[in-house]
């Protein structure tokens, strides 16, 4: 059964909601006929990249907040972070468009990696301060990732998987995911936002259940010839 996740790297919940995810895939008894993929989106695609710009000066200009106010909302969901046990350093974050951290994970999917390559961006971008939009950064992902460096050069260089990128998009509206993390499962359920883990896992047994009914189990018809047993019988 597939679930989608759309997430943008810059958002703090989409770490957040992605450990709270696993561990109730962690507690799902079917988790092995689980299939994950990540979905693109961009909280403000018109974001100019400017490293050494503080996040919160960046929160308090464009949502009207007092840099205060924009340090408390940090703190806080560095808090939130720390109970799922991951580290936000939030001051050192690089205020980067994420268009093409999105275009890193597209390809990374091709490879059956995206997975692996949104976990080392939300790190990256997170806990490390690294400027998730400079080329360099991300081919230094992409190789830890598991992904050609060189292949993967060539395709930041140039403008392969945008139009996977703003399909995504385009289907985040179709879904009615108007903010991130956004779940659906199986194209039937939606969960929005970092939920509880016991909210996943009641999600992911009440939509496999039905998709298990529609997905049954090929059954094997077996004809008895001899054979040898990990007992050592032969006959």
């Amino acid at each position: 059964m597939k679930v989608e996740i759309w997430s943008d790297v810059m958002c703090p919940f989409c770490y957040i909601g992605k450990r709270k995810f696993e561990k109730a895939l962690a507690e799902f008894p079917h988790r092995d006929r689980i299939n994950i993929e990540w979905k693109s989106f961009q909280l403000n695609p018109q974001m100019k990249t400017e490293p050494g710009r503080s996040i919160n000066d960046y929160l308090a200009e464009t949502k009207g907040w007092t840099p205060d106010y924009a340090e408390q909302v940090t703190d806080h969901v560095t808090n939130l972070a720390r109970e799922v046990g991951l580290e936000y350093n939030m001051e050192k974050s690089v205020v980067a468009n994420s268009f093409d951290a999105h275009r890193f994970v597209q390809f990374a999917k091709t490879k059956g990696l995206g997975d692996e390559a949104e976990e080392q961006l939300f790190k990256a971008y997170f806990t490390d301060g690294k400027n998730t939009a400079d080329h360099e950064v991300l081919i230094e992902l992409g190789t830890a990732t598991g992904l050609d460096a060189s292949e993967l050069r060539k395709v930041l260089e140039g403008t392969r998987f945008s139009d996977e990128v703003r399909k995504d998009i385009y289907e985040a509206q179709q879904v009615g995911a108007r903010g991130v993390p956004f779940f659906v499962l199986d194209r039937k359920y939606a969960v929005s936002g970092a939920q509880q883990p016991e909210t996943f896992l009641g999600a992911l047994e009440q939509s496999f259940e039905e998709w298990e009914k529609a997905n049954p189990a090929p059954l094997l018809t077996f004809a008895d010839g001899a054979a040898c047993t990990p007992d050592g019988a032969c006959k």
